[in-house]
């Protein structure tokens, strides 16, 4: 690989006298990802790593593609204290500091966006942070991340799920761009075992952040530890701060589903029809209602929450949103009950628009084929 270079000379010539942007970030074995991340974050002018204990060659990539990689230890492992460690790494001349991982990627550009967005007396930019990867055409799921931020004025707290907290003077200035663009690919067989207890811990020095008890509850979930999950998003719900109707349809979502994962059909449907009428502006309820009538074969109930969810067309830009409410799902699950009840012909434009949005998915098109041959 080619060693890093800041940007090409005539870019370098439009920004000469503006901004020193750097990039920093955390490691421990992402050797896959190195040097495709250092050819994203090349529009920089420093690249810093805090690599904290590579076993592989991660840090042999990094420093060939030009990074500047230092070693750190952090005992006990809290993402704050490294993302700490790597911050105190920037040179303290810096105008604007990047923060990213090495599974994300930068669309080509992104530098200049950045400065033409930042005006004078900004202090963090958030950015549009997208699942997927750059030129991708499938559906995609996006929210807000604000991990772009002054040199000074700034430094992360929170074990895990880690917040960057303004303790600057003066105040504040946050500025939005969907004109940048961060797209997160990671390994999906990467462990979360560590999220756990540090979301436990976290929850135990911050008692009063509804957003960690959200994340714990979540976390069990994830962990199939279904009395702890319902328990723990429970108190989440009645945390006097948990104000978000979003994220409160989504606790009150994941408790169906551990009601699902213990076959209890009947408290999980009640808790769905919650999750509506908490949020009846997100497809997420109406889609999990969908697909929980489906389970027990009550066709005209999943056709009716099928278009229900279809009738919302707003896609919102918060971390909630779940992909499976804007691919293929909806219209796959509207086929089948309109084929039960003998509608053949929605039937057969729901199949259709599914097989459009996934044509690879041969179910799809061989329910597509056998509606339609059904058609008078």
């Amino acid at each position: 690989m080619q060693p890093l270079h800041p940007a090409d000379p005539s870019s370098l010539e439009k920004h000469r006298n503006r901004y020193k942007v750097t990039v920093y970030a955390i490691s421990k074995n992402e050797a896959r990802f190195a040097e495709r991340w250092m050819r994203s974050m090349r529009e920089a002018d420093i690249v810093i790593v805090a690599d904290t204990g590579s076993t592989d060659n991660t840090v042999s990539l990094l420093r060939e593609a030009g990074a500047e990689v230092r070693p750190v230890q952090v005992a006990p492992w809290r993402f704050d204290n490294a993302r700490n460690e790597s911050l105190r790494l920037v040179p303290h001349d810096v105008d604007i500091c990047v923060c990213t991982d090495l599974d994300e990627v930068w669309e080509e550009g992104w530098r200049e966006r950045l400065e033409k967005n930042w005006a004078q007396g900004t202090t963090r930019i958030l950015y549009a942070f997208t699942h997927g990867l750059p030129g991708q055409d499938s559906p995609y799921t996006w929210f807000w991340k604000e991990k772009i931020h002054t040199r000074h004025g700034y430094h992360w707290i929170r074990p895990v799920h880690e917040v960057l907290e303004y303790i600057g003077e003066g105040e504040e200035r946050s500025i939005r761009s969907d004109q940048l663009r961060l797209y997160h690919d990671p390994d999906p067989h990467k462990s979360r075992s560590q999220y756990l207890p540090l979301l436990e811990q976290s929850v135990r020095e911050f008692p009063e952040d509804n957003r960690n008890m959200h994340y714990l509850g979540r976390e069990y979930m994830y962990h199939g530890s279904w009395e702890e999950c319902i328990a723990t998003l429970e108190r989440h719900l009645a945390m006097p701060q948990a104000t978000w109707e979003d994220e409160r349809s989504a606790s009150i979502r994941y408790i169906s589903r551990a009601y699902v994962a213990n076959q209890q059909w009947q408290e999980a449907t009640r808790w769905l029809h919650r999750a509506i009428a908490e949020a009846p502006h997100l497809r997420e309820p109406y889609t999990e209602m969908a697909q929980l009538a489906y389970r027990n074969r009550n066709w005209p109930a999943v056709y009716h929450m099928v278009e229900e969810a279809l009738r919302i067309t707003t896609r919102p830009d918060t971390y909630m949103q779940e992909h499976f409410c804007w691919d293929a799902t909806l219209y796959d699950l509207g086929a089948l009950p309109c084929y039960e009840l003998g509608l053949l012909r929605q039937a057969c434009d729901f199949a259709r628009e599914a097989v459009e949005r996934s044509p690879e998915d041969s179910r799809l098109s061989h329910n597509y084929m056998l509606i339609q041959s059904r058609l008078p």
